[in-house]
């Protein structure tokens, strides 16, 4: 693990491999550990950067406003880096996303897995599952949170807890806990996003883009999937990969290397 200051604050990554830049950002529910099927992996071919986001694994907790788009830069800059190609899942491809959107010269690529985008909005169905599967739960309750996380999103509605690996459950739930810990923390401090949210420039995007999903993610993700790769241009859409969830680097880490080494520049 390294270390590196940006804007007051200490991030945490790992740095291996050597060649063209690939920078790995995590989903919301999970930190930098769920890549860890990908790292080594890509490190046999480029130089890849596991971040981190500000607040999350083993990164402090920011005093001061900043924007984790800028954050993926900043890291870049540090490193005396010129380009990356950026691979996100969840949260961390709406990170990719907005990346690359407020600083088109620095990416080369992007590999999205069950990616959100800013300013999307949830559908009726995706609230309605949600209330179905989970019903009401204490944000305060981090363990109780993160059963209800890992269960709509890792195991997925379509599936049972059982249909799951129990120790990628049990990762999952661990890396949750923390994450939440986080949000709850990221709550008081300002956040900056994009002048104008990315579901409205996914057009304005001109690097090669990878989109994924799991086929038992919410449908929100694998329909958000399509939406991205039928609006940016010349985007690839991969077919949704069988038997697995939101997490869908950790959970089938075999079909995503093989995608990922097939795409990166």
């Amino acid at each position: 693990m390294s270390m590196i200051e940006l804007n007051g604050t200490t991030l945490a990554y790992d740095d291996l491999g050597e060649g063209s830049v690939v920078v790995l950002l995590h989903a919301g529910i999970a930190d930098r550990r769920m890549w860890r099927g990908q790292v080594t992996a890509l490190a046999q071919h480029h130089r890849v950067l596991a971040l981190d986001l500000r607040g999350y694994g083993d990164s402090n907790l920011p005093e001061n406003p900043f924007a984790h788009f800028d954050d993926v830069v900043g890291l870049l800059d540090a490193l005396a880096i010129e380009r990356a190609a950026l691979v996100g899942c969840s949260f961390g491809g709406a990170v990719a996303i907005d990346a690359t959107l407020a600083h088109p010269d620095r990416v080369t690529a992007l590999a999205l897995f069950g990616s959100a985008v800013s300013g999307h909005e949830w559908s009726d169905e995706a609230n309605d599952l949600w209330e179905s599967l989970i019903g009401d739960v204490d944000d305060e309750d981090f363990d109780a949170a993160a059963e209800a996380d890992v269960r709509f999103w890792v195991v997925g509605p379509g599936r049972e807890p059982a249909d799951v690996e129990p120790a990628l459950l049990e990762f999952a739930r661990e890396m949750d806990r923390r994450a939440l810990a986080a949000e709850a923390a990221l709550g008081n401090v300002e956040v900056y996003e994009l002048d104008r949210p990315a579901i409205g420039r996914l057009e304005e995007i001109k690097v090669p883009v990878l989109v994924g999903a799991g086929a038992a993610d919410v449908p929100d993700i694998c329909r958000l999937a399509d939406e991205i790769a039928a609006r940016v241009p010349g985007a690839v859409r991969l077919p949704d990969v069988p038997d697995a969830g939101h997490l869908l680097p950790l959970e089938r880490p075999a079909v995503v290397n093989e995608a990922l080494l097939a795409f990166l520049p």
